[in-house]
């Protein structure tokens, strides 16, 4: 079987590696076209067609992930979407996904341009929950929280030191949880834009949480208060 190299490959496809990634790309959106394993191929030789050593003995080439229109995330009346301001680690990025997936929300929106995409690190981290949610990339991230706002939801952004606790806004209805990158937080514009701000009361001497931390709290608060509602 030849191993096309990174550079050789076709431009149309991709890679997925790891056990659950893989899995979940065989019953995701996207063609899987060959599956390599430990038991074909050197851990050497699927290190490099992965591009990292964390693929557990399978790799498979898919075809390009299949981005959906951000508008389309908003359908539903009680929509949930998490969009993200520039988030740049795609271990992050794969974490947030994972979470938002297993809360049940409509999808996850992120910047077209100086931010993370959905990659093979990303997909690893999300454990294949990519291949299943929607992710939606747009232009610009505060034009977008606008037109969520004109569609009739409530945008709730993310920041350490905002004095509405979470858990005090109603999260029932069609939501847009914006949370920032690592470091900077959610641009002022983006901050702007949204209804309120909101915080996740700490008891630690750290100033704040990880990204994807504070993402999977909102998330499934969002999920509690909609199993009570």
């Amino acid at each position: 079987m030849a191993l096309g190299s990174s550079d050789d490959r076709n431009r149309n496809r991709d890679v997925v590696y790891g056990r659950n990634p893989v899995a979940e790309a065989r019953r995701g959106r996207r063609r899987v076209h060959r599956v390599w394993t430990q038991d074909e191929l050197s851990v050497a030789e699927l290190n490099r067609l992965a591009g990292s050593p964390d693929h557990q003995g399978v790799v498979a080439e898919v075809g390009p992930y299949p981005y959906v229109d951000p508008a389309s995330l908003l359908g539903g009346e009680t929509a949930l979407v998490v969009a993200l301001d520039q988030v740049h680690d795609p271990r992050n990025l794969g974490a947030i996904c994972r979470s938002a997936e297993a809360a049940g929300a409509a999808g996850v929106v992120i910047p077209a341009r100086r931010a993370a995409n959905v990659t093979p690190a990303a997909a690893k981290a999300s454990a294949g929950a990519v291949e299943h949610l929607p992710v939606a990339r747009t232009r610009n991230l505060a034009d977008w929280v606008a037109d969520a706002k004109r569609a009739g939801a409530w945008v709730y952004g993310a920041r350490a030191d905002a004095p509405t606790r979470y858990d005090a806004v109603d999260l029932r209805e069609r939501t847009v949880l914006v949370l920032g990158g690592e470091g900077k937080g959610i641009r002022p514009r983006v901050a702007a834009a949204c209804d309120a701000l909101v915080s996740i009361p700490q008891a630690g001497r750290l100033e704040s949480l990880n990204v994807g931390a504070a993402a999977a709290v909102l998330l499934f608060e969002a999920a509690r208060q909609r199993r009570a509602d």
